[in-house]
């Protein structure tokens, strides 16, 4: 299997594991294979031989052809155009359509401080236009064109647009998507 297959099997083979709720300790366990060899192939720094895939995919309880398969469909390209796009709220569009790791939303114009967030994984604030005030973990920070927010996950936070037509983007590892150490 070539580099391109590898990286896509990797992420096909978190995918299945995280499913079926399972550690890499379980996995590791039931494929006779190393924890950190196993976090190396979900992490795209090691390539499985095709025995070690054999083995991981019989742990996951499937085939190599469909984690594979699951890699192939994997990859994605999507143009997500300004302008074309539905708005869900009169001023909040999704960059990014799909249930996918990655989560992205452009916020323009007014927004209000008055709902708190705490999102369980990791965020980038990004300011495109304008300027927002964020109030996070009793501090408060004023953001201006081209500034980034980075917030861990499970910190709390609140921002509001301090200028009219601002524009943000916020990008961040989908809620859906378990952050956890491996």
């Amino acid at each position: 299997m070539d580099d391109k297959e590898s990286v896509r099997v990797g992420v096909a083979i978190r995918r299945r594991r995280r499913s079926l709720r399972l550690t890499l300790a379980t996995v590791a366990q039931r494929s006779g294979l190393s924890v950190p060899f196993l976090s190396q192939v979900e992490n795209e720094r090691a390539r499985p031989s095709r025995t070690s895939l054999e083995r991981v995919a019989d742990a996951l309880g499937t085939t190599a052809v469909e984690l594979l398969c699951a890699a192939d469909a994997e990859r994605t390209v999507e143009v997500v155009r300004a302008g074309v796009e539905p708005v869900e709220e009169p001023s909040t569009r999704h960059l990014v359509r799909g249930q996918h790791q990655l989560h992205a939303v452009e916020f323009v114009g007014e927004h209000d401080a008055g709902r708190e967030f705490q999102h369980r994984n990791d965020e980038l604030m990004y300011v495109a236009e304008g300027a927002v005030e964020v109030e996070a973990e009793g501090r408060a920070y004023r953001l201006a064109r081209g500034d980034t927010l980075f917030l861990s996950g499970g910190v709390r936070h609140r921002w509001r647009s301090a200028v009219p037509d601002t524009r943000v983007l916020l990008v961040a590892v989908a809620e859906h998507i378990k952050a956890e150490p491996e």
